[in-house]
Order: structure tokens, then sequence, then C-alpha cells
């Protein structure tokens, strides 16, 4: 199976959607299942099996046709294909409790991204120690960064303080962003940035609620 993609141009909505489909896989492989076919695997994700097999068709051909997926083979090609098949190390700015959460979450769930190290501006916190990293002075995230071939951040700050977060991740060559404060924040058209926004979701639960007739 080959994990070059045949388009350069995947949609950033198929690229979730496969990202979702490694956690599944992840899921089936525990429960010892070798084998799955698209609609079970669909199911599991929520979608339509012909969505899967349109997903997995912008890297190739994926599956034996009547048999299905081989499930550790095709979570392989999917984290291969995303270029999650090896550590991406990230660094964390903004040490409170969504800070915190934050770095044990993702250095006990994920084997593909890393936090390596974290900052925060607070000088009560620097030198603290937390889930074994020392808080370290924003002033040390380019000497980080370059230290350890860093491209990836995250924010978890206070609203206020998300920017200059934001300036000292872009100025020490960070080039990927992952913002969890709820503000919008400045970059260069060099540098990517993806909002994880907790309300925005609320709202269109609340909106699905009302529209279903279950208004409070």
């Amino acid at each position: 199976m080959s994990s070059e993609p045949k388009s350069k141009h995947i949609p950033q909505a198929t690229v979730k959607r496969l990202a979702t489909y490694v956690q599944v896989l992840k899921n089936f492989e525990r429960d010892n299942v070798e084998v799955v076919s698209s609609n079970p695997l669909a199911e599991a994700c929520g979608v339509q099996g012909s969505q899967v097999r349109k997903d997995l068709a912008y890297f190739g051909e994926f599956g034996i046709r009547g048999v299905g997926y081989h499930v550790k083979s095709l979570m392989q090609s999917i984290t291969s294909s995303l270029r999650v098949d090896h550590e991406w190390p990230m660094v964390l700015v903004g040490v409170g409790n969504l800070g915190r959460a934050m770095i044990n979450h993702i250095n006990r769930a994920s084997s593909a991204f890393t936090v390596k190290a974290i900052f925060d501006c607070d000088p009560f916190k620097i030198g603290d120690i937390v889930s074994g990293f020392e808080v370290m002075s924003p002033s040390e995230i380019q000497e980080c960064v370059e230290k350890m071939h860093i491209d990836i951040g995250i924010i978890t700050t206070r609203p206020e303080r998300a920017q200059r977060a934001c300036d000292h991740l872009v100025n020490a060559g960070i080039t990927a962003i992952l913002n969890f404060a709820p503000a919008r924040i400045k970059v260069p058209d060099t540098v990517n940035v993806e909002y994880v926004d907790f309300f925005r979701n609320l709202y269109s639960l609340v909106f699905d609620l009302t529209q279903n007739g279950r208004n409070s």
C-alpha cells in the first residue's frame, strides 16, 4: 500500500477524519480485532462507509475486496500518510490548570506528539516542576526550539496573554501553533494556526438542542 498521496490537495476535513480513523483503529487493535470492513469502521467513526473509502482513496489502494482492512496495517499506512509515524516534539506556553492537563494528556495518550518543554511568564511558576518538566521563562523558548528542532507550539494561556505567547513562539521559529486560548492571534502567512474553541462547540450543541425543540 502506498503512503504517498495521489493528490497534494487533501481537504482538511479528510485529514481530521483520518485522525479519527486512527483512534478507532487503535481501539480495534486493543480489542484484538485483526480485520475490519469499511462499514463497521465507518459506524465506529460516525460516518458513511462510502466516506471512509473516499478518504482512503486519496492515498492509494487500501484493503482487500471481500475481506476488508487489516487493522494494524491500515493504521500504519494512515499514520505514515499523515507523517505522524514518528515523534513530533512540541513546546507548551501557559502552565495553568488547562496547560497542566494538556501536558499529561498528550504525553500519555500519544506516541506521535510529545511535549518536550513548558513555559510561563508568571515569575512565581518559573522553576516549578510540572509532570517532570521545569517551568521556564518564555525568553528561553528560542534556545529550546533550536536545540530540539521543534516546529509545533501549544498555547494554553489566558486570552489576554495569547498574542504575547504567540509572538514568542513565532520569533523562535515555530511554524505551527495549536491555540487553546479563547482569543484570536495574529501570525505571519508562513505560520499555521489551529484553534480549539470549546464555546464554539457548545454554541453548536445548544443550537441543535433548540432546533430539536429542546428549549430551556
